[in-house]
């Protein structure tokens, strides 16, 4: 299953495939401890389990990947907040960067599959709250939203000042599913396909002007 499947699988999929009784766990503990030191490498991303070629022969199949398309500076600060900050607002993501931000960018992301809009906040204009949905996971390889570094781990990697204010804080992100206590749901996509055509409107108008 997992060298056919085109996508991660969670652990339901794969428990219905196998004899009644077989303790999962266990069994993928031990596949992946024997796929450690092979080309291909079996992991958990987003709650998943997926076979991914080895990192360290990952540039042998580089030339057979298609061209990532590259995100703006924009784009890659949108998607951090995103990730750290959600569930959060057009007008929160402009407060944060400082700047303002165009619909553009948040349209890239959405196009990516990295966010997904969750819901409503209950506040004057009802904005959209944005967060980041199973596919951001998945490519960064990533089992679960807290495995994004903290403060120090980002001192470490060079992508934040040892030198920043003592009271910069990074905070602890999530991806609940359930919306939040300030968030009401998307209104659902309106459904046109059982509307009357033009001449049948011309039709009951007459009705009515003979009534």
């Amino acid at each position: 299953m997992l060298f056919a499947a085109g996508e991660p699988l969670d652990e339901a999929t794969l428990a219905a495939r196998l004899p009644e009784g077989v303790d999962l766990r266990p069994l993928m503990a031990q596949l992946s401890a024997d796929y450690a030191g092979r080309g291909v490498n079996l992991v958990r991303v987003a709650g998943k389990w997926t076979l991914r070629t080895a990192p360290d022969l990952g540039f042998l199949l580089a030339r057979d990947k298609p061209e990532p398309r590259k995100l703006s500076r924009a784009a890659l600060e949108t998607l951090a907040i995103i990730a750290y900050h959600q569930p959060v607002t057009r007008a929160e993501i402009e407060e944060i960067r400082g700047v303002s931000t165009s619909k553009g960018t948040l349209d890239v992301l959405l196009e990516s599959g990295w966010i997904r809009m969750r819901g409503r906040r209950r506040s004057p204009g009802r904005p959209v709250t944005y967060g980041t949905a199973e596919s951001f996971l998945v490519h960064f390889g990533l089992e679960s939203i807290q495995d994004l570094p903290g403060l120090e781990e980002l001192k470490g990697a060079g992508f934040v000042d040892a030198r920043v204010t003592a009271g910069l804080t990074v905070p602890l992100p999530s991806d609940e599913m359930a919306l939040a206590d300030d968030e009401d749901p998307l209104e659902p996509e309106l459904d046109f396909g059982l509307a009357p055509e033009p001449e049948e409107m011309d039709e009951v108008r007459e009705g009515e002007d003979e009534g």
